[in-house]
């Protein structure tokens, strides 16, 4: 069969699209109460007093809780996780649900109203009188790099820690010591919202006795949630059940443990009655972290012809407020990335992370690995106007193993790459999106003197994704693990039951899960059901992010698969009375070599098990199988993609007026999917380069957290995408397959930004930072200029 490969619509999308798929806010609970959060105006302030007389007073408000009073009660056993410890001296001051004495950030919870109504708990959250005395604030990562002001009263500097991946520190100074050219890039990547459609939501019901709790959540991990709210709250993790609904998008922004989550269970647990809240979209700004937030510095050393010598780099990143659950780590997930696809004999690199009064950062669409695209690609265009050469010559110059095909290349950051071959991805996307002629209308407009100057770039990246190898993993100081879990069961009447451990919000994975089982058993696709995203159902896994689920939980899925055919073959060999070296499987039927007549299907099989009357002997009765799967190695996709705008000198506006991407994911389950995700992942990259940017005044507080002033493109600032892929399997899973749910977020912003840089090079610009609006665009015009308005 050959169902892997061939575009399929989702067999998720007819229950989305007829409303009967079920969110957050479509699952109520009899008696339920609503949260009101009340939240500090203040990015850095003491608390004087709370007085919660008039809010508890206020109709349908059960209770008022402020953090003083919660943590007398004893709801919780330990701070918020931080489950990457990134140093043993790494500095991580607690962070409870509730503060106490002193609020880090603007948004940061002082008191909680339980109320019978949603509006009824703003409305009395409303009412709570808080006496602050303001402190001084720390706005910017600069300003915490001068440990002038402390974000936090209990520490002693700004720094968190200090990390350094450096292999070979005296090859790197010996590098820049022979460079014929070096180049220096400093770059910033702005702190960004993560805005998926449906904002955060959580609903906790306690059983009426025994101590059981079932947890409702708007999560990309139910399984690590379920360990992290054991760990937290103290309640038995056997008690407790999570359940993800339907979940309108992550990003990364729903993989944390947050303040609102520990509040849910333990006040559900304690009063018994059923907690829930959903935040509204500005309140987001506050309540879920933010992505990105780090100054970056890169440099190149390079020989006469370009050919790269040595990379050194160093980052400032900023935590924010607190650590939260991957906060420390999110930088350093890049930190192997910074020399790209690329040929680097020595590496250096380091890494400062710095408490701020800001929302808390923590993963965002490609979590490290789009800073380090973007930093290397932009540093090798500056690279390529040293040396005098374009940058497609100076990338082919560059390419590992001189851009041909290659397996198991140890790089200089000490990584082991499974599988490459950039020099004809390259040339495909050159060729696709017919670059020469672009050049040469490029070059007719500058002639011409036009007042829409045509910007070309490009980015040729790679990524780290799979997240999964436990080893590795453990080497990097990470909590968890990163294997997967997966169930193959076929029930009586021949369909098929899958149990996944990775945990969908948005993906497809029951199209995707359905379609491996269905090559792989000889099934229908539509006959296979899969079960995840609840604890009860499926008790291990460890969730969706990192772009891990094919190459980790859909390997998993496919090896059980596999499991279940050998003990199949087993039972049909008994049945048929050959000997199971003997038979052949194909089409989901099993025959005798050489007689056709002979032949038994699965589903027959999974009948015959069922009722045991005929087994060989000592085998267990019904067909299913399982397994965890642990990799040895990550999995590492790349790409090229090619960026065309226009930029109006007169106005400063640049517009996407082309886009060619050719991306290897290796072997692709659905192409339609893939294409989706890398649709939607070019779009949040352009959105970086172009138009969001989370601001902050200097007393903290964010300036635009609302839709009304945070950019979030729309179809109507999107071009129509080229699309293509080449296919190089890796040899990190059986199934040779990459990631492909962050890929078009790691290409894109470098090539949308190296593209606006092109446009402006004939005024001697080469560079502007994220994003590129109107407005600065226009003003480093005027200056290039000469002051001209």
């Amino acid at each position: 069969m050959t169902i892997m490969g061939t575009p399929r619509l989702r067999k998720e999308d007819p229950k989305l699209l007829t409303g009967e798929g079920k969110f957050i806010d479509d699952i109520h609970a009899h008696g339920e109460l609503w949260m009101g959060m009340v939240r500090s105006p203040h990015a850095h302030a003491k608390i004087q007093s709370i007085d919660t007389t008039e809010a508890a007073a206020a109709p349908g408000v059960h209770s008022v809780y402020t953090g003083a009073e919660l943590q007398e009660m004893g709801l919780w056993v330990a701070p918020l996780p931080c489950a990457w410890p990134v140093t043993e001296d790494m500095v991580n001051p607690p962070h409870y649900p509730v503060a106490a004495d002193e609020v880090r950030h603007v948004g940061d919870l002082v008191a909680v109203v339980l109320c019978d109504s949603r509006y009824g708990a703003v409305d009395a959250a409303e009412l709570v009188e808080v006496d602050y005395e303001p402190l001084p604030v720390v706005a910017s990562i600069d300003a915490a790099v001068t440990d002038a002001v402390m974000a936090n009263t209990d520490i002693s500097s700004n720094k968190a820690y200090s990390w350094a991946l450096e292999p070979d520190p005296e090859a790197v100074d010996a590098a820049f010591a022979a460079a014929d050219h070096t180049v220096v890039g400093e770059f910033v990547q702005q702190r960004l919202i993560p805005a998926a459609m449906e904002p955060r939501g959580v609903l906790a019901i306690p059983a009426p006795f025994g101590g059981d709790i079932t947890f409702y959540t708007s999560t990309q991990v139910p399984h690590i949630m379920k360990v992290m709210l054991a760990a937290t709250t103290g309640i038995a993790e056997n008690k407790i059940r999570v359940i993800a609904p339907a979940v309108g998008g992550g990003f990364g922004a729903k993989l944390n443990v947050n303040p609102d989550e520990i509040l849910a269970v333990t006040l559900a647990n304690k009063i018994g009655l059923p907690v829930r809240w959903t935040e509204t979209r500005s309140e987001a700004a506050f309540s879920t972290h933010q992505g990105r937030g780090q100054n970056q510095k890169i440099e190149i050393a390079a020989d006469a012809n370009g050919k790269i010598l040595g990379i050194r780099v160093h980052l400032d990143a900023d935590m924010g407020a607190y650590m939260m659950l991957l906060t420390p780590g999110v930088p350093l997930l890049g930190s192997f990335l910074y020399t790209g696809v690329y040929d680097v004999p020595a590496f250096g690199f380091t890494c400062d992370g710095y408490f701020t009064n800001m929302t808390p950062t923590d993963a965002y669409r490609g979590a490290g690995r789009p800073e380090a695209s973007y930093a290397i690609e932009r540093a090798m265009d500056l690279l390529a106007l040293e040396v005098g050469v374009g940058p497609d010559e100076i990338r082919r110059r560059n390419f590992l193993a001189g851009g041909e095909a290659f397996e198991n290349l140890e790089t200089a950051s000490t990584l082991v790459f499974d599988s490459g071959n950039y020099g004809p991805n390259l040339e495909k996307a050159l060729k696709l999106a017919d670059y020469a002629s672009l050049k040469a209308e490029q070059q007719r407009r500058r002639e011409a003197g036009e007042s829409k100057q045509l910007g070309i770039g490009m980015c040729t990246y790679v990524e780290i994704c799979g997240l999964a190898p436990s080893r590795a993993l453990a080497g990097l100081n990470y909590g968890a693990g990163g294997w997967e879990h997966a169930m193959i069961r076929f029930l009586p009447t021949g369909t098929v039951e899958v149990v996944s451990g990775s945990t969908p919000h948005g993906q497809g994975h029951e199209t995707s899960w359905s379609m491996i089982v269905a090559d792989k058993l000889g099934v229908d696709p539509d006959d296979v059901h899969v079960l995840h995203s609840d604890t009860a159902h499926s008790p291990l896994g460890l969730d969706t992010y990192g772009s891990r689920s094919l190459a980790v939980g859909g390997t998993a899925i496919a090896m059980a698969c596999d499991k279940v055919v050998d003990k199949a073959r087993l039972i049909a060999a008994h049945q048929l009375e050959a000997n199971p070296d003997d038979l052949e499987f194909d089409g989901g039927m099993f025959r005798v070599k050489g007689t056709p007549t002979a032949e038994i299907p699965i589903q027959g099989i999974a009948y015959e098990a069922f009722t045991a009357h005929n087994l060989p002997d000592g085998m267990e009765p019904n067909l299913q199988e399982q397994v965890t799967f642990d990799p040895e190695n990550f999995v590492f996709p790349f790409g090229t993609h090619i960026a065309v705008v226009e930029v109006d000198e007169d106005t400063g506006g640049v517009t996407l007026v082309g886009y060619t991407a050719v991306d290897d994911c290796g072997p692709q389950v659905n192409p339609m999917i893939v294409q989706g995700q890398m649709h939607g992942g070019i779009v949040q990259g352009v959105a970086q380069a172009l138009w969001e940017e989370a601001s902050y005044d200097e007393a903290g507080n964010c300036k635009n957290p609302s839709f009304l002033d945070y950019l979030v493109p729309s179809p109507m600032e999107v071009p129509n995408m080229v699309l293509d892929s080449t296919v190089t399997p890796s040899t990190s899973n059986p199934l040779g397959v990459k990631g492909a749910g962050e890929a078009g977020t790691i290409g894109s912003a470098a090539a949308v930004i190296n593209a606006v840089c092109d446009a402006l090079s004939p005024y001697g610009v080469t560079d502007i930072s994220m994003p590129a609006t109107p407005q600065k665009v226009w003003r480093i015009l005027r200056d290039a200029k000469g002051g001209e308005a």
